[in-house]
């Protein structure tokens, strides 16, 4: 329970980072962040305590009485803005491309995915993000140190740099909380 997810939203309310409920209680307790509502409304520690009974939602129980378990959280002194720049990674490739092979299409276990250079390095392709692709080690055998041209294998779409956060790549599927749903700019009717 206390290791399931809460958002954080810096103090303009932009999600900024994923949690667990553990580290929310603490930066409530300590008043560097404040429990956000489905009305929007804010909380700090004593006041969302406060709220147990009428909520009907989760919560945990302490020596002190039971505490509701917050889905999202605003800090309250940090305002700076998501980084635009996604920084170049191996998990943020999977990520993008959707842990799926840009060749066969197939979507393996993780330990079974690779990154492939489009163009390979030993025909000068860069290590960027238009010329790495997520890829199965199969195909990453099959088309060796040739272009997919030379291979005769066809690129599912052209790799492109992503141009959102890690945090906003999360699939709806895993948004398990419908107070995260206006904040990721998720509509009802476009999550079920």
């Amino acid at each position: 329970m206390l290791n399931t997810s809460v958002l954080v939203l810096n103090r303009s309310f932009l999600p900024i980072h994923v949690t667990s409920v553990r580290r929310s209680f603490s930066l409530v307790y300590q008043g560097g962040a404040r429990v956000v509502d489905t009305d929007y409304q804010t909380f700090d520690f004593e006041d969302w305590r406060g709220q147990a009974g009428k909520r009907g939602v989760e919560c945990v129980g302490t020596t002190s009485g039971p505490v509701p378990i917050p889905r999202v959280i605003a800090l309250t002194l940090y305002d700076r803005m998501p980084r635009r720049m996604v920084r170049f990674s191996r998990s943020n490739i999977f990520s993008r491309d959707g842990y799926t092979c840009q060749y066969c299409g197939r979507r393996p276990q993780r330990a079974e995915l690779n990154l492939d250079h489009v163009i390979p390095r030993t025909q000068a392709g860069r290590t960027s993000w238009e010329n790495v692709v997520c890829c199965c080690v199969q195909c990453n055998r099959t088309k060796g140190g040739r272009t997919p041209e030379q291979a005769s294998m066809r690129l599912r779409r052209k790799p492109m740099r992503p141009r959102w956060t890690p945090l906003m790549s999360l699939p709806t599927s895993s948004i398990r909380y419908t107070e995260w749903r206006p904040y990721l700019g998720i509509h009802e009717s476009a999550a079920r």
